[in-house]
């Protein structure tokens, strides 16, 4: 699966930009419910994820977000209700999903890591998109890095890389950016809404400020068993300046949700 370093290192022609999907889908996720032996993780969830637009949900460790994006990547069986895409096409083959975990394979170098998926299906290799995004992350001088050899936010970085090379219309994101400093965050997090522009994206995040800078819609998930809130909207587009007064605005009625 290695590629000789003098092929990775050819000056490639501009790499292509992200895929431009016409219609992504929006997702509908309908009378969902997770049980858990005797435990119920939540029951009768509705959810909208607007098509093209960045979704955050919230709320508190346990109350089933990551089983969540489990279920609507097909990951995890619910034990009742429904995930479909508003174009009525099944999603197999359309989600790209970033656990909290990098799962970077440790015998892959950073570069063959960011092509993996394309690797495993057999699919032809962009050696030279795959150094783009690596450049983008600031990891271009560690392409032949094992993860070994990288720090953890170096790792989350390379996770994020992989993400973007994958170009599917549906991303779903479990705290993507939570290893990383408050400043690369910031980048990294910019570079994110500008790559997956025109994706549908539902992102678990446990930072309001984050939540409020790069998303279109807010959803908090809280209780025993977990229900929804009432769904919030930030004005205007991602990403947004971190003093931006409708991301401290939403931010203030964010942390008052959480906070009950």
């Amino acid at each position: 699966m290695g590629l000789p370093k003098e092929t990775r290192r050819l000056h490639a022609p501009p790499p292509r930009r992200a895929k431009s999907f016409v219609r992504p889908p929006a997702l509908q996720l309908r009378n969902l419910a997770l049980h858990y032996g005797d435990a119920t993780i939540f029951e009768n969830l509705n959810l909208d994820i607007a098509a093209g637009q960045v979704t955050a949900l919230l709320g508190p460790s346990g109350v089933g977000k990551t089983s969540l994006l489990r279920i609507i990547a097909g990951l995890e069986e619910p034990f009742a209700g429904t995930v479909a895409a508003s174009d009525e096409q099944p999603l197999s083959g359309r989600i790209a999903y970033m656990a909290q975990q990098d799962l970077l394979l440790p015998w892959l170098s950073a570069i063959n890591n960011v092509m993996l998926g394309a690797s495993l299906r057999g699919q032809p290799l962009e050696p030279g998109r795959a150094m783009h995004l690596l450049d983008r992350v600031d990891l271009g001088a560690r392409a032949d890095a094992l993860p070994a050899q990288l720090s953890g936010g170096m790792r989350q970085r390379v996770a994020i890389a992989r993400i973007l090379y994958e170009q599917r219309p549906v991303v779903l994101m479990d705290e993507p950016f939570s290893a990383l400093d408050a400043i690369t965050r910031t980048r990294i997090q910019d570079l994110a809404v500008e790559l997956l522009a025109g994706c549908t994206i539902l992102l678990i995040t446990h930072d309001p400020l984050e939540a409020c800078r790069i998303s279109h819609h807010l959803a908090v998930l809280s209780g025993a068993p977990a229900r929804l809130g009432t769904p919030l909207t930030v004005p205007g587009p991602p990403p947004r300046a971190l003093d931006d007064f409708s991301v401290l605005q939403t931010q203030a009625q964010l942390l008052r949700m959480l906070a009950k």
